[in-house]
């Protein structure tokens, strides 16, 4: 008996395809420039392993020589250095009954379908998030230097001081921790409670894209995005939140493509489909293979239990080491209170 299953509606040689497309237009940590779509990336995505190398010439420095006709100049070399970064292997799972189709009078696997994309938008946002606490504990300290940390941290009363919290002149100071590649800096991730505070401050804009969407809120032209998954904690009283400020590009993202036919299935490794027919359950399944690297800093996978790291494992210190110059990382964290 012929019937029209999810899989016939949902090609998976064409779906994967379309959701990196949609990923890349939809993700507020893409269109902000957080992440960085880069086929490069994609590329070393698509290797083997847990790992992988990514060799660099460090910059050549040294004084200029004044030329003399009795000494010579004094040669100088250039180092080649190594960053490195770690290949996610996610997936997840979904199944719906045809009872609950026909009881509701909707389609549960279409809606599941449809929101996919937003799904590892979040997903992927608290992989972020996981991957920066980390690097920020890095146990040699190499991101000290990335750190504005203005928080109060004295006993007794909370601080509500402008000194230590989150303000349009303190946040200025965050900026110049990256020098001449402030400019760079393309966007804010912060908590609910600290947009509230910029809000009756008044200094956050809204912006109506061009498409007449949702406004878009931005701070000093920087793109805001609020999430309350960033870390917050009360320290002598006194809650400090941990905002981070992001250069273009800082977070560099590249999938594999694993798009190749199951044998003996239905879809593709992307993007499964089976059925269980006596339990008249259908099952969709997504698997993800990338990478999700911020730049200049050095994935050491020294706490790894398994074949890829968890987001627990990300925010192992001993798991990150800075290899960039600290400007060139394009990434700070801002601790701070709240007014």
């Amino acid at each position: 008996m012929a019937q029209t299953l999810v899989s016939d509606v949902i090609i998976p040689s064409i779906f994967q395809p379309y959701f990196i497309e949609r990923t890349a237009t939809k993700s507020r940590l893409i269109t902000s420039g957080i992440m960085e779509m880069d086929a490069e990336f994609a590329a070393l995505a698509n290797r083997g392993g847990q790992t992988v190398d990514m060799p660099f010439w460090s910059d050549i420095s040294g004084a200029d020589e004044v030329l003399s006709d009795s000494a010579a100049l004094t040669p100088a070399k250039i180092a080649a250095t190594q960053d490195k970064a770690a290949i996610h292997n996610r997936g997840k799972a979904w199944s719906t009954n045809d009872l609950a189709k026909w009881l509701s009078g909707d389609d549960p696997m279409a809606a599941i379908a449809d929101r996919l994309v937003d799904y590892w938008d979040r997903t992927r946002q608290a992989t972020l998030l996981s991957t920066l606490k980390g690097v920020f504990l890095a146990s040699d300290s190499s991101m000290d230097g990335n750190v504005h940390a203005i928080h109060h941290t004295s006993g007794g009363a909370p601080a509500t001081v402008a000194a230590t919290s989150f303000t349009g002149d303190t946040f200025i100071d965050a900026r110049q921790l990256l020098g001449d590649s402030g400019g760079e800096l393309s966007a804010v991730i912060c908590h609910s409670a600290v947009e509230a505070s910029l809000r009756k401050l008044d200094l956050i804009d809204l912006v109506i894209p061009s498409d007449g969407g949702k406004p878009i809120s931005m701070f000093q032209g920087l793109r805001l995005i609020v999430d309350d998954t960033c870390p917050f904690e009360t320290i002598d009283s006194s809650v400090v939140y941990t905002s981070y400020i992001f250069g273009q590009g800082a977070i560099a993202l590249g999938f594999a493509d694993i798009n190749t036919p199951i044998e003996g299935g239905h879809g593709t490794e992307a993007l499964e489909f089976a059925r269980t027919a006596l339990n008249h359950t259908n099952l969709l399944i997504q698997r993800l293979r990338f990478v999700m690297h911020p730049r200049g800093v050095k994935w050491l996978d020294a706490s790894v239990a398994g074949h890829s790291a968890t987001n627990a494992e990300l925010e192992t210190s001993t798991n990150w080491s800075r290899v960039f110059e600290a400007k060139n990382v394009r990434i700070v964290q801002f601790r701070h209170n709240i007014l």
